[in-house]
């Protein structure tokens, strides 16, 4: 039986997913990555979620690590405008939910033809999301 707080985390998930969407109809597929950010920040705020941009998430105090968004303190959101994510772009992404003790991330990359984000999952929390 799932447990409430991954139904909730699923659920704001799908929420996230829409105003990603919404991101890219007004934006299409070639803006920077900062551009997609300015207008997420304007689409979570009318969206009604709690965010975080440019969080500081690191293990030993570095100012370098900054996730793009934390959603709800829940949901590590890395955006990407490139022609394809790298291992490392997922690697970085699972470093954050670890640092942050997050269960999960979504790796969006933009100048996908059919946006399509990533789910990325803490392995270190017991349960997954279906």
């Amino acid at each position: 039986m799932p447990r409430i707080n991954d139904l909730i985390q699923k659920d704001l998930s799908y929420k996230i997913v829409g105003c990603l969407f919404k991101a890219q109809n007004n934006l299409g597929r070639y803006a920077r990555e900062s551009q997609y950010a300015d207008i997420l920040e304007k689409i979570f705020s009318e969206s009604g979620l709690n965010y975080e941009r440019e969080k500081k998430i690191s293990k030993t105090g570095s100012d370098t690590n900054r996730a793009d968004f934390v959603i709800e303190n829940a949901v590590v959101v890395e955006l990407k405008s490139k022609p394809f994510i790298e291992k490392n772009d997922y690697y970085q992404t699972k470093r954050y939910l670890e640092a942050a003790n997050l269960k999960l991330g979504l790796l969006v990359n933009f100048r996908q033809k059919y946006l399509q984000p990533k789910r990325v999952l803490n392995s270190r929390h017991s349960h997954n999301l279906a």
